[in-house]
Parts: structure tokens; sequence; C-alpha cells
């Protein structure tokens, strides 16, 4: 990267909350994640220098578009400030990360205020689950489902199985872990969720098949909620540092990215990795870029991961591609440990998509904050210890856009 991009700080709603039944909408949500991201910051809206907002499904959930005028709608203070929405599907926040530290490297701005939100608790799961289908190839995908999204990755699960062998087991284990670290999470949608011994079993009752291959508990939990995260140049940030009475060493600095798409339909994916030694050749590459621009070698200089797990087969494709095993061989670093807390790579402490819940357009924002907050020691109960390098894996449709980050403390060399 041509020049530093730190993390001044940010800030996340509950999870749990469901806005409309509140009397609430994406409006209140949109205010509330940007004055609490400004609190935490201890910035005004004066120092603002750009806006992007990250959503997916605005327009079909609530029939609102132009999300980028939305934040000086509800807050004044930001009339006259540039702004612009992104949609990526699920790594639509990314988008907007990407295109603010662009804008800070390119020397346009130097303080750049980048939120996600989304809205799903204001209509049926049925409806929302139907809005949500339009991240696929509508109308050519050829999986004949009732449920567009339990159906796709439930044919990844198929893939393995059919190339290397998957035993659900360790699906099962991935849910109870994430499940597990959401209860460290103050944030967490499901913090307080209850499970039994059968929970995590191929119960038929205790946990149904949504779709061949996907269970209930395999999925991501789609909730209402906002993420947004404060941007800064390393000449902002150096001065707001001294200002506030911190050090520029012990901020958060993205030092790494990686971003590549590619087609929508599932299955022209699936065709194109055959024969290759990853199931999705250009969601590897988009790890290795990460990587290389942050002059790191791999896996083992991270203290832990916050990958996208809409569903547990999204983390179990994760472990591999991040080489924690050989290709195929994720069930490997489910059995021994090495993604639980304590393990040699932490995956998912915040509980994850399954476990922390998953407002599309917020969750890449999320994610990001989340690697902040453990390299610069204030994720709380949910605290690596000694954490100082994170990366972080968003991923949009069916692999179809594809945003990872290297996050890690202290100032650039």
């Amino acid at each position: 990267m041509t020049q530093a991009t730190y993390v001044l700080g940010g800030y996340q709603t509950d999870f749990a909350k469901a806005w409309s039944r509140n009397g609430q909408d994406i409006s209140h949500m949109v205010a509330d994640t940007v004055t609490g991201a400004l609190n935490d910051c201890d910035l005004q809206p004066q120092d603002i220098q750009s806006i992007h907002v990250g959503n997916a499904f605005a327009e079909l959930q609530r029939q609102q578009a132009h999300l980028g005028s939305m934040v000086a709608q509800v807050l004044p203070a930001f009339h006259g400030v540039p702004a612009m929405r992104h949609e990526g599907a699920c790594a639509s926040s990314s988008l907007g990360v990407l295109a603010a530290t662009a804008e800070i490297e390119a020397g346009r701005y130097d303080c750049v205020l980048v939120l996600g939100v989304e809205e799903f608790k204001n209509t049926s799961g049925h409806e929302a689950s139907r809005n949500q289908g339009a991240a696929s190839w509508q109308g050519h995908e050829a999986i004949d489902c009732r449920f567009m999204w339990p159906a796709a990755f439930g044919l990844v699960a198929q893939e393995y199985a059919r190339r290397y062998g998957l035993d659900r087991q360790y699906l099962n284990r991935i849910a109870e872990l994430n499940y597990g670290h959401a209860r460290n999470n103050p944030n967490a949608q499901t913090r307080s969720w209850q499970f039994n011994e059968r929970s995590f079993t191929d119960d038929d009752e205790a946990n149904p098949q949504i779709e061949p291959g996907t269970r209930r508990q395999d999925c991501g939990q789609v909730t209402d909620g906002g993420a947004a995260v404060v941007l800064a140049s390393a000449r902002f940030a150096r001065e707001h540092a001294q200002r506030t009475g911190r050090r520029l060493q012990d901020l958060a600095r993205i030092s790494g990215w990686g971003h590549r798409n590619a087609g929508l339909r599932l299955k022209d994916k699936l065709a194109l990795g055959q024969g290759a030694p990853y199931v999705f050749p250009h969601l590897r590459q988009t790890i290795e870029d990460a990587w290389r621009r942050a002059g790191i070698q791999g896996v083992q200089d991270l203290s832990g991961i916050e990958t996208h797990d809409c569903f547990t087969t999204t983390e179990y494709v994760a472990i591999d591609h991040f080489g924690l095993t050989a290709p195929g061989m994720s069930w490997q670093a489910v059995a021994d440990g090495s993604i639980d807390r304590g393990g040699r790579c932490p995956v998912n402490m915040s509980g994850g998509l399954i476990g922390a819940g998953h407002p599309v357009g917020a969750t890449g924002v999320r994610m990001l904050l989340d690697c902040a907050n453990q390299v610069t020691g204030r994720a709380g109960a949910m605290q690596i210890p000694d954490a100082r390098r994170m990366q972080a894996l968003n991923i949009g449709g069916s692999f179809g856009t594809v945003v990872s980050f290297v996050v890690e403390q202290g100032e650039a060399g």
C-alpha cells in the first residue's frame, strides 16, 4: 500500500435488536451507527471528509435507495460532505472500505467514515430470504430449491464431499464453536440462545435439513444492524493521536488488502475450479494478494482470523484456502482445536456471522472493526492474547465478490 491507512475506531449496534419492532427503521440505524463511531473516535462531524455506505438490500426490504445521502438527512451536520453507497451483496461494506483506503492513498482525503447498515426484521423471514436471492443470477442458477443460499452452499458442501470426503461432524462443530464464541460478544444476536446436546448433530428434529447439504445450525443469522469505522491517513492519525493522548503505534492499521470477483452463477465457479488445488482459486488469490501487500508470508504470521461464515460450509472453505490445512483437509483444523480459542489461529472470536449475526451490508465493516479491536487490545471477552496481526475475509454471493484485509497494530515501517 502506497500510504498507510489507520483505523481510528468504530462502532457496532446490538445485532439482537429488531429496529422495526421499536418503531425505527434503517434511517435510525444510520444515525446511531455514525454517532457511535464519532463518539468512539472522539471526532466531530466536521472532521469527516468523505463517507462510504455499504448496503445490499434496502431497495427490496424498505424500498429505500440513495443511502449515501441518508447520512446527511438524519445528521444534518454532514450536509455537503461527499458520500456514496456500495453494493456487493454480503461484501458491500468491504467495497466501501476499499474505496475509502483508495481515497486516502491518493491523497484526496485524510479522514473517511465507512459504515454498513442492513435491515431485515421489518419483513417476514420468507420475504427476506427471497430478497437475498437477488444476489444470485436470477433464473440462471439451475438449482432446484426453496431457499437459494442454503441450497447453494449445500452444493459447496457436496463438492467438498465429492473431491475430498466430508464428515458433517466438523460442520456441526464449526457451528458449535461460533455459537459458543458469541456468548462472549455483548453485541451478538445469539449471545443468549440456548441449545441442547442434540443441537449440533444431524438430528432431524433438533437440527433439521433446510436444503440438501445444509441444516439449520449451519446457517448464519440474518439480522438488523450497523457497523462503522473511521479510517485516516498517517498525518491525520498522528495529529489525532496526539490530541487524544494516544500514540500512532497503538492504533490499528490496514497493511494489506485483496479483492477479486468471479461470475454470479455458482456452478460456473465450481467448474472453473476443477483440477485446481483449491475449489475456488480466486478466493485463494485474494488472500494471497492481501499477504503480499502486507509483506507477510502466510497464515503463520496471523494472530487470528475473522472470516465469512454465512454457512458452516463457507468457514470450512476458508480454513483450507487460508492454508491452515492442505486443500480439502479443513476438518483437521477443526478436530485439533487450531481454530478455537487458544488454538494456533483462532477463528471468529466474535461468533462470526453464525453467532454474532449477519446484517449483510454491515458484515464487512464489522469484521474489520473486530480485527482492529483485537490488535489494539479492545476486544474484551473476545480478546486473543497478544494479538498483533489479524485478517478478515468477506464474501459476497456464492464467492462472487471476495475482499480481504490484513490489520495490524503499529506504525508503518
